[in-house]
């Protein structure tokens, strides 16, 4: 029993390369060929929601909770998650996978002296780029 708890906490959260703000096109699906702007990354679920992709319709009731702030109902358009692994990032007129690389910069200490660190920057795999 004590195991198991310890491999669920030793369980790490999969780690997700794309941002808000990118552009990415769906390579699988229902929307395949599809390209939008990622809204919002989903972590954990391995999911991202892009803009005009995946979209479904939900239907509400009105709720007249809160006064006058209550909403209406109707049948409501949104986008749905989608899973990573269905999109890839738009660089120029075609697509890319994502990888990283530590960049040598010099930092400023609030004391005016400066060292050398690192940092990790995305790159495009097919031309070596920075995004």
């Amino acid at each position: 029993m004590a195991q198991n708890r310890q491999q669920k906490k030793a369980q790490k959260v999969p780690t997700v390369n794309l941002k808000k703000g990118d552009t990415v096109k769906v390579i699988a699906g229902k929307d395949k060929g599809a390209e939008g702007k990622v809204i919002k990354v989903l972590r954990e679920e391995q999911r991202v929601i892009v803009e005009g992709v995946n979209r479904i319709k939900r239907h509400t009731k009105v709720v007249n909770q809160g006064g006058r702030a209550g909403t209406t109902g109707g049948i409501i358009t949104t986008e749905a998650p989608i899973h990573v692994s269905n999109v890839m990032l738009v660089e120029g007129d075609g697509v890319t996978r994502i990888g990283f690389r530590r960049d040598e910069v010099t930092k400023r200490r609030p004391d005016g002296s400066t060292y050398a660190a690192t940092r990790s920057v995305r790159i495009s795999r097919k031309s070596g780029k920075e995004i």
